[in-house]
Formats: C-alpha cells, structure tokens, sequence
C-alpha cells in the first residue's frame, strides 16, 4: 500500500486526473466519516468532503513522507470543518438547555444504538459544542489546543465540553426510553 501510495501522490503532485480519482475513492470513505462528526447534516459533511480534498489536491506538495499521508489529510478535513464553524458561529447562538440531568448513561444503553443514531446526536449540538466535543472525545486534543483553535478560553472549552455531554446524554437517555417502550 505505501508504494501505490507514493505513485498516487507522486501523481496527484503533476496533477494527473486519474491519480487524483484514484486517492479520492481511497479516502473519501473514511474522511466523510471524520466530516461527519464536524457537521450538522450530511449536505455539510458532504460540503466539507469536497472543499477539504480541493484543499488537498491544492496543497499536496507539502506532503513529503507518504507514511504522513493519512494524518495530514485527516489534518486538512478537521481544519476544513472548522473554517466552515467559524464562518458560522457568529450567525448561530448556543443556548442552554434546561432541565438536563447529568446521570451516567448505562453502558448497555451506548450497546444498543447504532453508529448512525450516534453521529446524528452529535450533529444535532450546537456548532460549537459539536466542534469541542468531537475535536476532545474524538480527535483527542486538550482543552488548550481547542481553545486556541476555536480562539476561545481553556474553561470555556470544558464548558462547552460538559453541556455536549449532558445534552448527548439526554438524547441517548430519550432513545433509550423509547426502545425499552418498544422493546
């Protein structure tokens, strides 16, 4: 695989169509997957799939090792996402919702839904709580890193991070009461 790799980039780095089509049917999978834990919706997943491999296909030149290949272009669809969020954050207000309980989730509850269930609770957050709560849960970075990335403070970040929490927990807790009603 590294070799193939190497002679896709090598190509996508001249330009060659074939080669470009040829990376994007390799990655688009697994990166619309990333673009969907950043967006509110599959048209703005699908939205940040395409200008991400735009920027990808524009910047290839800066891939040097092919190894790296994977992380960087995972790099470049998370920070696709979050110019779409702040281009976006001054127009969508985040407001608390009241009355969230915060109890754990049985584990058996997480068991029984699905992935896709799962993706469409975390794309139903507001913006930002989406953003920090898959750029810590997912993606793994501290609260600093989000902070800096997002331009907002440290404490705001755990903030954001523990309402997200709360409110997927809701969710979860609401799914599950219907399955068990359904049962």
């Amino acid at each position: 695989m590294a070799v193939n790799l190497e002679i896709l980039i090598r190509g996508c780095k001249r330009g060659d169509a074939g080669s470009q089509q040829k990376l994007y049917r390799q990655f688009s999978r697994a990166m619309y997957g990333i673009c969907l834990q950043y967006a509110s919706s599959e048209e703005d997943a699908q939205d940040i799939l395409q200008d991400g491999f735009v920027k990808v296909f524009n910047k290839i030149s800066q891939v040097k090792d092919p190894k790296a290949f994977p992380g960087w272009i995972r790099r470049v669809m998370i920070n696709t996402a979050l110019e779409k969020y702040r281009s976006l954050v001054h127009m969508e207000r985040v407001d608390d919702e009241p009355g969230l309980l915060n109890e754990q989730v049985a584990e058996e509850t997480l068991d029984r839904l699905n992935a896709e269930t799962i993706v469409q609770m975390i794309q139903e957050l507001s913006p930002r709580y989406r953003m920090v709560f898959s750029l810590y849960a997912i993606e793994g970075y501290s609260h600093k890193e989000i902070g800096e990335m997002l331009n907002i403070s440290e404490g705001t970040s755990k903030s954001n991070l523990s309402r997200a929490r709360v409110i997927l927990q809701e969710k979860v807790k609401a799914v599950y009461g219907t399955m068990k009603r359904n049962g």
